[in-house]
């Protein structure tokens, strides 16, 4: 039996520009972390007692003779691409699904990694980030962009850049660790109630890139200024907050679907009771707003949200782990 444990994302700066028709040509960045809200896999070989050769169990149950009956696009397609058979699979998660931190994603790089533990193999970070990319976007044929599959495969917080050649770099920030612990107490999020696929909002978000390049491009700046704001330790930190407002903004001009008036309105009363700036996480549409906020207004601000499911978080830097190994003798059907 093997579990993983796969942490979810948080997108501070630069969201849109990981898409791989934008970085292409511009090239592209993204400043994020991973943190302590996980989804976890477990995986082992279905013994051979039952009427069907596959079980699986997430918000649905499934249990099929063959793979190509499985109806969940990634787990159909990630055990063709790595030669799996007769196998249990169980997920469960921290937090709900559609919600804007990559759940997707996370599952995608948690599956692939017990599926390489079941077969007695060692994948390093970089291999299960490619193939989760290349799970979702080429054989699911989902739209979305890159930085979800590298954040959950590489833990930690890191500026990730996407180069016009199609690689891409994951360069950890260099921050103090009081005042990393600063940052992570300033931030306070929320569950918004709403949520959505992912994917079909990034098919609305890209739509008409030819309309966006201007706000792409000045996201892509925003990367540069937060990360000298965090890695200057005479900076004022506050200033990240400010950065958050001004991303924000942008975001909300590249996409009718980023978000709603209901959102809108949570933001703007976040802001008024003191919260310096904030963004909707994910894809937008829903799902969870984070807010920068000064010690002395976190109350202010918790009361504002009173009616919002408060999460507290702290940051990760492990990324997707195996947490539990039991090797098993398996022999293929004949």
């Amino acid at each position: 039996m093997i579990i993983t444990k796969t942490p979810f994302r948080m997108s501070f700066f630069g969201g849109g520009t990981d898409i791989e028709e934008y970085f292409r040509e511009y090239g592209g960045a993204v400043l994020s972390t991973t943190f302590d809200k996980y989804c976890y896999v477990t995986v082992r070989h279905l013994p051979r007692f039952f009427d069907y050769t596959t079980e699986l169990a997430y918000s649905k149950m499934e249990r099929v003779k063959d793979v190509d009956e499985i109806q969940h696009p990634a787990v159909r397609n990630a055990m063709k691409m790595l030669d799996m058979h007769e196998i249990r699979l169980t997920y469960e998660a921290d937090l709900p699904a559609r919600s804007g931190l990559g759940t997707s994603s996370s599952f995608a790089v948690g599956m692939l990694n017990a599926f390489y533990a079941l077969k007695g193999k060692y994948a390093d970070k970089k291999t299960l980030a490619d193939e989760a990319i290349y799970l979702e976007r080429e054989l699911c044929q989902e739209a979305g962009g890159w930085q979800d599959q590298i954040a959950a495969s590489f833990g930690g917080m890191n500026r990730i850049e996407f180069n016009r050649d199609g690689t891409y770099d994951v360069r950890p920030i260099i921050i103090h660790p009081e005042r990393k612990q600063q940052l992570n107490d300033n931030l306070l999020m929320f569950f918004t109630g709403f949520t959505r696929f992912s994917s079909e909002v990034q098919k609305v978000n890209q739509a008409d890139y030819g309309g966006k390049i201007k706000q792409l491009q000045q996201l892509y700046l925003l990367v540069d200024e937060a990360q000298a704001i965090l890695e200057d330790k005479y900076s004022n930190l506050d200033i990240f907050g400010h950065l958050l407002d001004k991303t924000w903004k942008l975001k909300r001009q590249t996409s009718g679907a980023i978000t709603t008036n209901s959102i809108n309105d949570l933001y703007e009363k976040g802001i008024k009771a003191g919260a310096l700036g904030g963004k909707l996480l994910g894809a937008g549409g829903g799902g969870f707003l984070v807010f920068y906020v000064r010690t002395e207004n976190k109350e202010s601000v918790l009361d504002a949200m009173k009616d919002l499911l408060h999460v507290p978080f702290r940051f990760e830097d492990s990324g997707t782990q195996v947490i539990h190994y039991t090797p098993e003798m398996y022999e293929p059907k004949e």
